[in-house]
């Protein structure tokens, strides 16, 4: 399997008021919610401003997926939970600010992947809490905040593999010894690689084992939690996927001591919340309470309570969104 060049080199300079936060040790106290999930209302008329019809209802929609953790989720309650939905309540007590008002009703609209995109262009939502990927082809069809995490495709191990294959799969150079006749081509020869179907990492992974000539199986499971149980049981050697879902399962597991995520980004899709388009108002207040957020502790609490503690890498992303 290719290994693409290294990602940029990181910075060291953590002395901003978020590293602080991201790096912060404090468990986050559990998201709560006491709004409740509501049917879909009545398209609103396109014409209407959003924070004009917020205003207008004492009202703020806000959709978020279903089943996508730890992005979205519906919790065993029955309420809507996760990365994004904290950051929506945030964004909703900045909504609140800005219109000066006391009192302010959260309704949450529970979607499916199928639906969201659409629910946002037909108005019958004001922001998607589902993380999406603000790609071009997205953008065609809504806008989008400031990115809320940095997404794409990562790897993970076993915090006990070799360091020769983490090294290889990182892409950190190993230290000069001799080349002996019988060593390795390879420290990712003789490997099983697994991918999740049905998902962006088995076209990538494809294409780039075919421009190798390696020893390595490519195994393609049904889900993350059989590819994460796969490299517990040291059946696999890497899960290759989502950044975000490799994250949360190795926070959430039970053997979350025996699991890593390695730092490396393969692939780099900022993750977003999405909203009408032409509606610069709004995303402006959006933006802002997402920034106000991120440069708090508990903004840190937050992140370490889904993903765990934020590496360099991370730390330094967050640092460098626009203020």
């Amino acid at each position: 399997m290719q290994i693409t060049q290294s990602s940029a080199i990181r910075s060291r300079a953590l002395h901003f008021a978020l590293a602080f936060a991201l790096v912060a040790g404090v468990p986050q106290a559990s998201a709560q919610s006491n709004a409740t999930t509501a049917p879909i209302a009545a398209a609103q008329p396109a014409s209407a401003g959003t924070l004009d019809r917020v205003r207008a209802q004492s009202k703020l929609v806000l959709g978020y997926y279903s089943d996508a953790q730890p992005m979205s989720y519906r919790d065993s309650s029955g309420n809507p939970a996760g990365y994004a939905v904290t950051l929506c309540q945030q964004v909703a007590n900045e909504v609140k600010a800005e219109l000066g008002v006391s009192q302010l009703a959260v309704e949450w609209v529970a979607l499916t992947r199928a639906t969201g995109m659409q629910t946002v262009q037909q108005g019958k939502i004001d922001l998607l809490c589902g993380a999406d990927a603000a790609s071009l082809t997205n953008r065609a069809s809504v806008s989008f905040s400031l990115p809320i995490f940095p997404g794409g495709i990562s790897a993970l191990v076993r915090s006990d593999a070799s360091k020769a294959l983490q090294n290889a799969l990182e892409q950190r150079p190993l230290p000069y010894k001799p080349i002996w006749r019988a060593s390795p081509f390879s420290p990712i020869q003789h490997r099983t690689l697994s991918v999740v179907s049905g998902t962006p990492a088995v076209d990538w992974a494809k294409e780039r084992a075919s421009k190798l000539n390696l020893v390595a199986k490519l195994d393609t499971v049904e889900s993350y939690d059989t590819g994460v149980t796969k490299v517990v049981n040291k059946d696999s050697d890497v899960l290759f996927g989502e950044r975000a879902v490799l994250l949360g399962l190795a926070k959430r597991s039970a053997e979350a001591r025996k699991l890593r995520v390695l730092t490396r980004h393969y692939t780099y899709e900022p993750l977003a919340l999405a909203l009408a388009r032409n509606n610069d108002d709004f995303r402006l207040v959006v933006d802002r309470g997402l920034m106000r957020f991120y440069a708090t502790p508990q903004f840190g609490d937050a992140y370490k309570a889904v993903f765990g503690t934020a590496d360099a890498d991370t730390v330094e992303y967050y640092r460098g969104l626009p203020h």
